[in-house]
């Protein structure tokens, strides 16, 4: 909740990238990501990486931000799984482990490289859509782009449904708290937790049921409309340009 509530914050802030449209930030940062992807030199995703961090600065968006719920947890993520391609990648071998006498090869040492290069790229451009949009009109927007209606109320509900099951988490917490005396040993604390899972497991078919039926008697027939009205003016046609033709650039120097 205080993510969401961060994320609400700086999306209001007025920064660069808070100032324009919202298709033309998932259409200009996600050609960024294929950029990063499909890029075959460090030296060009390193270059969208300082790109990011550019756009991330002129928004208004603080770097330790992006660094705890970015950069460390892709860091620990993509190197656990990047690591042994440094041993088992064949090549020239540039140092050994002292005792395990394994071999770090040039190679190996590269492809790891481009792996968590691109992956935190990747994280960086993707935080900083969600950063400066409000979720709801990110969705709206991938509407307007012709994402399948399915997918955006299938992503609506479950950003919805995290904070109702929060609740009944929070409520549920209170009332057990609110009844007890003294402490419980961890044989009695496992079998609460057990039957609280149950419970919120039983609650959560029993609102997904009302949630339907009560859509159902307002007129839900598969599609969610908002009230947010999307307009291009001068600085989102420049950003459509500007954004889209600096991945075209990256991907042709990148080959």
């Amino acid at each position: 909740m205080e993510y969401a509530l961060t994320a609400d914050d700086l999306a209001r802030v007025d920064g660069l990238l808070q100032r324009l449209d919202p298709r033309v930030k998932i259409v200009g940062l996600f050609s960024l990501i294929i950029a990063a992807s499909l890029s075959r030199k460090l030296e060009i995703i390193g270059g969208i990486f300082l790109v990011a961090l550019v756009l991330a600065i002129l928004s208004r968006i603080p770097l330790l931000i992006l660094a705890k719920r970015g950069w460390i947890t892709a860091l620990l993520f993509t190197g656990f799984i990047a690591l042994p391609s440094i041993f088992i990648t064949p090549g020239n071998v540039i140092y050994r482990l002292p005792l395990l006498d394994w071999a770090v090869t040039a190679q190996g040492l590269t492809s790891a490289t481009f792996l968590i290069g691109r992956v935190e790229t990747s994280v960086t451009l993707s935080l900083l859509l969600v950063l400066c949009t409000p979720w709801t009109t990110v969705l709206k927007a991938l509407r307007v782009l012709c994402v399948p209606a399915v997918f955006i109320v299938i992503l609506e509900m479950t950003y919805r449904y995290i904070f109702l099951l929060l609740q009944k988490s929070r409520e549920m917490l209170e009332a057990r708290q609110s009844r007890m005396v003294g402490e419980l040993d961890s044989r009695q604390s496992r079998r609460l937790a057990v039957a609280g899972i149950t419970v919120l497991l039983g609650k959560t078919f029993e609102l997904s049921s009302e949630v339907y039926l009560a859509m159902l008697s307002r007129g839900f027939r598969g599609d969610v409309d908002t009230l947010d009205e999307f307009s291009m003016t001068g600085r989102d046609w420049a950003g459509i340009l500007f954004l889209p033709g600096l991945a075209a650039l990256a991907i042709y120097l990148g080959r």
